[in-house]
């Protein structure tokens, strides 16, 4: 249960930010002030509550304007039986290259801490991590990396994906690309499953479909264990998310998305 805001934002990303490869950056979906709210459920059971939020208003990174964009998960009710989660994880994401930045993640689960930054120099292909104390006050690690090429972050990946053309996908079409996150490079393979309605709170929605070829481990049921559902319309927006475990199923479904640029 500590792990649920984390498991969340890696279907979110590890599935979605594998498309970046696909199509041009054109007009972008989303816009500064955008705000995106999800409830994650277990069977009947309420667990925890979901927002991606990007700043209203550009912010400065090298002297470059970016979308901060924040994601937060938090358990709520009876889920705080088994330890309280508080987590932040975001990016700054370069208005015109649609590159990171900056990521960084605030972990708050249970009596665990963890505050880590890492700055991203995309044109020479480096990263830097920074760890710092519990308080996020003293620096504990300072740690380079060389980079295979340019890079999302976790966050980023996801916003990546939505500046992308979708609507020349063939169903059962695979793509790969590299991110970083944790100190590694990963490459993970997306298969496009097709298009389905879906009933909603924000009504019906015509979606994409996506599922992640996750390697075997002890959490997930069966190869392709998530699903992913992204509005087939000008904003392509996750309206669900479906990850199957070895007993039950997590679900995470929109409740509400406001400051969108296409209404």
């Amino acid at each position: 249960m500590k792990r649920i805001s984390g498991l969340l934002i890696l279907l979110f990303s590890l599935t979605l930010s594998d498309l970046a490869a696909q199509g041009q950056i054109g007009n972008l979906p989303f816009t500064f002030g955008e705000e995106l709210s999800f409830e994650v459920s277990y069977g009947w059971l309420n667990l925890a509550e979901a927002k991606m939020h990007i700043s209203k208003r550009a912010q400065d990174q090298n002297d470059k304007p970016h979308h901060k964009i924040d994601v937060y998960g938090k358990t709520k009710g009876a889920a705080t039986i088994f330890g309280k989660v508080n987590d932040n994880w975001g990016t700054y994401l370069d208005v015109e290259t649609m590159l990171p930045s900056l990521s960084y993640r605030h972990i708050e689960e249970g009596k665990y801490r963890k505050h880590e930054f890492v700055h991203f120099d995309q044109p020479n292909k480096k990263a830097v991590m920074k760890l710092y104390d519990k308080e996020n006050r003293n620096l504990k690690e300072t740690k380079d990396f060389d980079l295979p090429g340019q890079v999302q972050d976790l966050v980023s990946g996801f916003y990546y994906l939505r500046s992308q053309d979708l609507r020349n996908l063939k169903e059962g079409e695979a793509i790969v690309i590299r991110g970083f996150f944790d100190k590694e490079i990963y490459n993970i393979k997306l298969i496009y499953e097709g298009t389905e309605t879906l009933d909603t709170k924000l009504g019906k929605k015509e979606t994409y479909i996506f599922s992640p070829q996750l390697p075997k481990n002890k959490l997930f049921r069966g190869e392709f264990p998530v699903k992913v559902w992204v509005t087939k319309d000008q904003n392509k927006i996750p309206v669900k998310i479906k990850a199957n475990l070895f007993i039950g199923s997590l679900n995470l479904d929109i409740t509400s998305a406001k400051g969108l640029k296409n209404p």
